[in-house]
């Protein structure tokens, strides 16, 4: 009843084209301003029944309560850390993520830092355009027979372990929702986490940034590993305890880390230490910069708010029981 209201959709940051051509098509009025200031930003949303936004726009309490016509905020991605989402909910407006639209470009960068630093191969090849010839220098070691270590085995985990298993990687893993039995469907023995650290080759995180995550492989974790451990970050920055991790890789417990998530993006402080350090592979967020993904999650999000203003399904919505539905 509530959603069959919306009719105006605002899209900011850079969402592909399609999305507003599929709103339209589904009959909706629809404005694109990836320009918008923040102050611009609030005096216009109160005109919109839907806002659509990437990761650039934050969505902030003093917006949401600035959108006094709101009943959807749509997030073209996954992660919902810049939308504040109790301020929404205390709105009794839905927020909205194409949860599975990223999936593979997600699992397909994690794939490519593995292979990075099992292989040194962006460093190789800056040394090469330095003009260097330097085969000793990069020795490196196979996936093959090497344990990795996923911690959570949702959309993202599930196809990184698939992925790795033919590169003929033992999969192992923990999920805080998942069963054990649902996993090993998928190749992924269960074991709880102070046994998962001491037989990690690699430890790969795909789980949400919330309190009980931040910071979950920290001095604990590295202490417990075996001296070389390699850690991969392609969810969100935080999980991974900067200080501890710098620790590591300077005493060597840590042989390495990929990392394309930043707690600031761009990085800054401890994190630009990190993204500059020889022992790292450092990207800018490139997990769902793919062009398949990009349209993915701009035709998704446009396809739900639509179903949803005609009444014909609520999918995605993350904050449903806090706002009745």
């Amino acid at each position: 009843e509530r959603f069959t209201s919306v009719k105006k959709v605002l899209v900011t940051d850079n969402v592909s084209p399609c999305c507003r051509d599929a709103l339209i098509a589904g009959g909706l009025e629809v404005v694109q301003n990836d320009k918008m200031t923040k102050e611009e930003l609030i005096a216009a949303v109160k005109e919109y029944d839907a806002l659509i936004v990437r990761s650039a726009t934050k969505v902030t309490e003093e917006i949401i309560a600035a959108g006094s016509n709101l009943k959807i905020i749509g997030r073209a991605g996954t992660g919902v850390d810049n939308i504040d989402v109790p301020a929404a909910s205390k709105q009794n407006i839905a927020v909205m993520n194409t949860p599975t639209a990223n999936t593979v470009s997600a699992a397909e960068q994690t794939c490519a830092l593995f292979m990075s630093l099992a292989r040194h191969t962006p460093a190789a090849d800056a040394s090469m355009k330095a003009g260097k010839w330097d085969r000793k220098k990069f020795m490196g070691t196979e996936l093959y027979g090497k344990t990795a270590v996923i911690i959570g085995l949702g959309h993202i985990g599930r196809e990184v372990a698939i992925r790795l298993q033919a590169f003929g990687m033992k999969t192992v893993g923990f999920d805080a929702i998942l069963s054990a039995e649902e996993t090993k469907k998928f190749g992924v023995d269960q074991l709880p986490l102070e046994q998962l650290w001491p037989i990690a080759d690699y430890i790969s995180v795909h789980v949400p940034l919330l309190p009980a995550t931040k910071g979950m492989i920290g001095e604990a974790t590295f202490a417990a590993c075996k001296p070389g451990l390699k850690v991969i970050n392609c969810a969100r920055g935080g999980i991974i305890d900067n200080d501890k991790l710098l620790a590591a890789l300077e005493d060597g417990k840590c042989g390495g880390a990929a990392l394309d998530v930043f707690i600031n993006e761009p990085p800054t402080d401890i994190e630009k230490t990190l993204a500059e350090h020889a022992k790292v592979v450092a990207c800018p967020h490139l997990g769902a910069s793919t062009k398949e993904a990009q349209l993915r999650v701009a035709r998704e999000i446009a396809d739900q708010i639509v179903d949803t203003s005609q009444g014909k399904g609520l999918k995605g919505i993350i904050n449903g029981r806090h706002i009745g539905l």
